[in-house]
């Protein structure tokens, strides 16, 4: 399940939802794959759709790139609802593995020294394309019409982004994501050591609390304190 949605003039947001939609109409009517995986893509995801998904997920993807800040405090809600989270040491990660362990969640991929080193040396999608046959096998697929077969062109724009602008380097962590999904697999067969990464995670979160996160909002940020004014209820008259 992918659930997100894009700003009405966010072209590679709508053509990337477009990908996962059509990715979906491939997988989910395959004579083989098609009645054991589906890719289901969650529309206009919001809070009263997180609801239903949340406490449902067993694994929670938070896979932005080191040091883009790019993961939201939705990973802490999946955490507190009992799934494993695989992702990156980026944005509220760091938080989670600094409470749970990182041996309790499933980090991959580069740090934020890695991704600042990469700057430095110059990234290059190109190299990772080359090295490896299966991302090459994926990017041939998208450029070539595979998943849109009455449009072989239309996913040009999605490929070029990858393939030259990709201020993300989404290349350089698909190895380490890849092997990180296989010790998830490995995990999941076996159901007590799973559940005790559970445990462990929901016992560990309860600093993500909102009660806690205003009370350090309102005095580091606003600089304000707790006051003894009673507040009445709504709809009593004050005296």
């Amino acid at each position: 399940m992918i659930g997100g949605k894009a700003a009405p003039g966010y072209h590679m947001a709508k053509m990337i939802i477009k990908l996962i939609t059509s990715v979906g109409n491939i997988i989910n009517n395959d004579p083989v794959v098609g009645d054991r995986l589906k890719v289901i893509y969650l529309e206009n995801y919001r809070v009263s759709l997180a609801e239903k998904v949340i406490p449902a997920a067993d694994l929670s993807q938070q896979i932005s790139t080191a040091g883009t800040e790019a993961s939201g405090t939705g990973n802490m809600k999946f955490m507190l609802n009992g799934a494993l989270t695989i992702g990156t040491m980026d944005g509220a990660n760091v938080e989670m593995a600094e409470e749970a362990g990182e041996e309790n969640l499933f980090i991959f991929g580069m740090r934020v020294e890695d991704v600042e080193a990469l700057d430095k040396k110059g990234y290059n999608a190109k190299e990772y394309y080359d090295r490896i046959p299966e991302l090459r096998q994926a990017m041939d697929q998208i450029r070539d019409g595979r998943f849109s077969p009455r449009e072989p062109d239309l996913f040009k724009d999605v490929v070029n982004m990858l393939m030259n602008h990709d201020r993300f380097k989404v290349f350089a962590d698909f190895e380490a994501y890849i092997k990180c999904q296989e010790k998830v697999d490995q995990l999941y067969m076996n159901p007590r050591e799973w559940t005790k990464k559970v445990i462990k995670n929901i016992a560990c979160s309860g600093k993500f609390s909102s009660d806690r996160t205003i009370s350090e909002y309102a005095t580091e940020i606003w600089g304000v304190e707790p006051s003894a004014v009673n507040i009445p209820p709504p709809n009593i008259p004050r005296e």
